[in-house]
């Protein structure tokens, strides 16, 4: 059997202890936006750092489920793809926005004109000719 077929295979397979820590971790996400709205009272960076906190637990306790370890090796083998990656220079970023500022420009006057001569013929000439 392959790596991949393996990883298919593992991917659907939940025991309760991660339904369990799934359970918790959304648990703690609810109650960081609850006390966020909850306590209104409070400084704003207060009540932000009650929902940050929410989601600092939420994530540290989902990080640890099955979901959760795909996660992290989805993420590092995004990472690890991303440096293959050939950026562009700042010269060829510039030149690829100028001409597409241009082309949107060319394309904008071109509808424009299509709606004048639209409206032209249908209102001005059309409609008239049947009053």
């Amino acid at each position: 059997m392959s790596a991949m077929n393996a990883n298919v295979e593992k991917s659907g397979a939940y025991n309760a202890l991660d339904i369990a820590k799934l359970t918790l971790a959304a648990a703690l996400l609810v109650a960081g936006i609850v006390a966020y709205y909850l306590f209104d009272s409070w400084n704003g960076w207060a009540r932000l750092g009650l929902f940050v906190v929410g989601l600092i637990a939420a994530s540290a306790v989902g990080a640890f489920t099955t979901l959760g370890r795909a996660t992290r090796s989805y993420l590092a083998e995004s990472q690890f793809e991303l440096r293959k990656v050939v950026w562009p220079t700042r010269d060829q970023t510039l030149r690829i926005t100028l001409a597409t500022i241009v082309v949107v420009i060319i394309l904008s006057v071109l509808l424009g004109l299509i709606d004048l001569i639209l409206k032209w013929v249908i209102f001005d000439h059309l409609l008239k000719l049947s009053s």
